[in-house]
C-alpha cells in the first residue's frame, strides 16, 4: 500500500513537473502572440513631389488643403523631408515586425502620389489598428529644436470619438521617445486641420522627429545612432499604448 502510494505521488510529481515546464515553454510564445493581434499602418509624410491639387480636410467639410504638401529639407544636409522620414520609417516597420506586430507601410518609395485622405482611407481598409504618421519639423527659427506628437483634440468636428485613444497614443510615443534620445520635449499638439489625421477611422497620431530646419539636430537626424534611438522611442511608445490599451479591455 505505501509502496503504490509513492509510486503514485511520483508519477503524480513527474507529471506536474512536466507540465509546469511546458506551460514555462509556453508563455513567452503567448506574450509574443498578443501583439500579432495588432495592425500598426505607418505613414511616412510627403512624397518625392508635391501635389497642389485640393481636397477636403475631413469628412463632409468646406475647407479644402493641398492633397500633399512639398515638406522641409535639412538646413545644414540638403536632405528632403520625404527621404528622412522614409529611411525612418522602414526601420520602424522592421523593428515592429522584430516585435510581433503586424505592419502596414503607407508607401515604401518616394515616386508615389497619394493624398493625405487617401493614406488614411488605406490604412483603414488595411485593418489598422492605429495610424502613425511620420514627420520632421520646420521653422523659420533655426533654433527650435525637439520632438512634439500631434493629436486631435477633443473639440475635433470630425472625429471626436477618437481623441482619446489619439491623445494617448501621442503621449506614450513622445514620452518614450524623449526617453530614448534625451531631445526636448515639445509636447502634444493638438490641432484639428490636418487631413490624414481628421479622415482616419483609428487612433492617429503625427510625430515630428525633429527640426530639419536647425543644422545641429539636422545632421543629427541623418546619423545610425540618432535614428536607432528614434525607431525605438516610437516603438516602444506603440508598445506601451497597446499595453494600457489591451489592460483596460481587460478590465
Amino acid at each position: 500500500m505505501c509502496v503504490m502510494k509513492k509510486k503514485y505521488e511520483c508519477v503524480v510529481g513527474m507529471v506536474i513537473t512536466v507540465l509546469s515546464v511546458v506551460f514555462a515553454l509556453a508563455l513567452p510564445a503567448c506574450a509574443s502572440d498578443a501583439s500579432n493581434i495588432f495592425t500598426v499602418a505607418i505613414d511616412p509624410g510627403h512624397q518625392a513631389r508635391g501635389n497642389s491639387q485640393r481636397e477636403p480636410i475631413g469628412p463632409g467639410a468646406t475647407e479644402y488643403k493641398a492633397k500633399v504638401a512639398a515638406g522641409t529639407r535639412g538646413a545644414y544636409t540638403g536632405i528632403p523631408e520625404y527621404q528622412l522620414v522614409l529611411d525612418v520609417s522602414l526601420q520602424l516597420r522592421d523593428e515592429l515586425t522584430a516585435r510581433g506586430f503586424n505592419v502596414f507601410m503607407i508607401r515604401e518609395t518616394h515616386d508615389v502620389n497619394i493624398s493625405n485622405r487617401e493614406r488614411a482611407i488605406m490604412a483603414t481598409t488595411a485593418g489598422a489598428d492605429i495610424f502613425v504618421r511620420v514627420h520632421a519639423n520646420g521653422s523659420s527659427n533655426s533654433n527650435a529644436r525637439g520632438i512634439m506628437t500631434l493629436s486631435p483634440s477633443r473639440n475635433n468636428p470630425f472625429i471626436p470619438d477618437l481623441y482619446t485613444q489619439s491623445r494617448a497614443l501621442s503621449d506614450h510615443i513622445l514620452v518614450s521617445m524623449v526617453s530614448a534620445t534625451g531631445a526636448r520635449n515639445l509636447g502634444v499638439l493638438e490641432n484639428d486641420t490636418m487631413t490624414g489625421t481628421n479622415w482616419s477611422t483609428v487612433p492617429v497620431t503625427i510625430v515630428e522627429l525633429g527640426f530639419m530646419t536647425n543644422p545641429a539636430e539636422d545632421r543629427l537626424m541623418q546619423t545610425e545612432e540618432y535614428q536607432q534611438k528614434l525607431v525605438a522611442g516610437m516603438a516602444n511608445g506603440i508598445e506601451a499604448f497597446f499595453a494600457e490599451s489591451f489592460a483596460r479591455d481587460r478590465q
